[in-house]
């Protein structure tokens, strides 16, 4: 599962657990992006700074890990690039999920390479309220797509990452939204203030 996770929330997690009982998954992969190509200068937190909420977040979950394959490597981070190093270090027995929401789906036409990551992976797109996607076109974008990837519709949490951090900066509560010890981080480290604010 990557993504900015700035920050990870509850959103994420329960995402990840949906995803890992019904496709009966050994485990999920945490994978902050170091930058997404697609949000170029959008990520508020330092890479070590959301790595470590990630740590925070799925501490209580033996089945989740965190890992710094894209933060470490330099450039943009790109999903065919992270699933292309886990097939080369896991092996080609070993069969890797991509877990994404339906409005990345959209865009992944966009993506670098994106006929190698849906033969590198199954996709498992979580359907988002609001969001409707045309699959005759995206099958003709990326051949090969629909039926390389498994829709979950039974979950559905309208949580992102970007009202949190306005939810921060306006001194609004995100408690029950962040696991407590990654709200406790954000506000010891007083992340997503605007400069200088003192709340």
């Amino acid at each position: 599962m990557g993504g900015s996770f700035d920050p990870i929330h509850i959103g994420h997690l329960a995402i990840a657990e949906e995803a890992r009982v019904r496709l009966s998954l050994d485990g999920v992969l945490f994978v902050p992006a170091r930058e997404s190509p697609l949000k170029v200068g959008n990520t508020h937190a330092t890479g070590g700074d959301r790595y470590r909420m990630v740590e925070l977040a799925i501490a209580d979950n033996a089945c989740f890990q965190a890992s710094r394959l894209e933060l470490d490597r330099r450039g943009p981070s790109y999903t065919v690039h992270t699933l292309e190093a886990l097939r080369a270090e896991r092996g080609s027995d070993v069969a890797l999920y991509f877990i994404m929401g339906m409005d990345a789906l959209e865009t992944l036409p966009h993506w670098r390479c994106p006929g190698d990551i849906v033969r590198l992976a199954r996709l498992v797109v979580f359907a988002r309220p609001g969001y409707r996607v045309d699959w005759d076109a995206l099958n003709r974008a990326v051949p090969g797509l629909r039926q390389a990837t498994e829709v979950i519709d039974t979950l559905r949490l309208d949580l992102s990452s970007t009202e949190l951090r306005e939810r921060v900066r306006r001194g609004m509560p995100i408690r029950y939204l962040v696991p407590a010890p990654v709200e406790a981080y954000i506000r010891e480290h007083r992340l997503y203030l605007d400069e200088g604010d003192a709340r």
